[in-house]
């Protein structure tokens, strides 16, 4: 940061996803998360994909040509009852992969339903 800006948060995260598959991430964004799904604007729906929103976080999907889930890249999204989430994730089929790697936080990882690698985290609790 310098004095000429500053960041304020982040607006969103964006996820690749083959065409046609909008209904595969409703299933998981809305019918597992229960995230809310976001209107596109219309230049931008015409491209295809589907943008969610859930607390204070975004996810937006986009449909690229030739879909390949990154093994690596992820969002690390900061959530609050990990447990809880997990226990919906694996009731919905997703395998959840429990990683005490990082100081501080209780996380894991898993993947949506394209294959998408996600974080989800939450701080251990003090005391």
């Amino acid at each position: 940061m310098t004095a000429d800006f500053g960041f304020e948060r982040l607006h969103h995260v964006q996820l690749d996803m083959p065409a046609g598959a909008e209904e595969l991430c409703r299933e998981f964004w809305v019918g597992v998360l229960g995230m809310t799904e976001i209107e596109k604007p219309p230049v931008l729906a015409a491209r295809g994909g589907c943008w969610f929103r859930g607390g204070g976080v975004e996810v937006h999907l986009g449909v690229v040509a030739h879909f390949t889930p990154s093994a690596k890249a992820h969002p690390g999204i900061l959530v609050n009852g990990l447990d809880g989430l997990a226990a919906r994730l694996a009731a919905h089929g997703h395998q959840v992969v429990r990683d005490g790697n990082f100081p501080g936080y209780r996380r894991f990882h898993a993947a949506d339903g394209l294959g998408n690698r996600l974080e989800f985290l939450e701080p251990e609790p003090v005391g």
